[in-house]
């Protein structure tokens, strides 16, 4: 990569997998970048913030799946996170998994989502690049994969008769997705929505390839 995005692929891991690990430090940090951009500011955040920003080290999901997942990622890049959980409604149960990163460490926390998410974007939006390592080659469908998994736990699901479709407020979000998915050999198709962009694959074997691409195993080196 050029010197200027080594950001995360320099970035020290616990594991002595060798160069894999830089490669699974990138794609876990855009993991949390796209859970991120899934999801509105919190109700408490009344400043006017761009989908990508940080928030503030605070994230909302109304999935304990998602939250706990982007918990997991967090702990694996080494960011304290604390996780508040409030339920309500009458007749209609609801809950809200707060998830916000402790004020000293949140300069950190937003320069390694903000390196993750320019990252990842690139390495999928950019390719194919000549000459590319094997390493490089094979982490691209692994980035491909975490960008659809944050999207089925955190976007909003469009699942209808013939397609599951996912809607996001992140344009650049969706166009990854779109790229993603090519790049898992299935076709999407994009189209933008009431104040939202709708994403989505057709049922059968495309929607199975993109669910069991994205679905969660245990981690290995590229």
């Amino acid at each position: 990569m050029a010197p200027e995005s080594t950001t995360l692929l320099d970035r020290p891991r616990q594991s002595s997998g060798g160069g894999g690990d830089d490669w699974l430090t990138l794609a876990d940090a855009f993991e949390v970048a796209c859970l991120v951009r899934c999801t509105p500011p919190p109700a408490t955040d009344t400043r006017r913030v761009d989908a990508g920003t940080h928030r503030g080290g605070i994230a909302e999901f109304n999935r304990q799946d998602a939250a706990h997942r982007m918990r997991q990622l967090l702990q694996r890049l080494e960011v304290p996170v604390e996780h508040e959980l409030t339920t309500g409604g009458l007749r209609r149960r609801y809950e809200l998994h707060r998830l916000s990163v402790p004020r000293e460490h949140r300069p950190a926390y937003a320069a390694l989502l903000e390196a993750g998410w320019r990252q990842g974007r690139r390495e999928l939006l950019g390719g194919p690049f000549p000459g590319a390592s094997t390493a490089r080659r094979v982490c691209r469908p692994r980035l491909a994969a975490a960008a659809w998994r944050a999207a089925l736990l955190a976007g909003g699901r469009h699942v209808r008769r013939h397609s599951l479709g996912i809607r996001l407020a992140d344009r650049d979000l969706a166009a990854v997705l779109v790229r993603g998915a090519a790049l898992l050999d299935v076709p999407a198709v994009l189209r933008p929505g009431a104040g939202c962009f709708l994403v989505s694959v057709a049922n059968g074997p495309h929607r199975v390839r993109i669910t069991e691409s994205a679905a969660l195993a245990p981690a290995a080196a590229c």
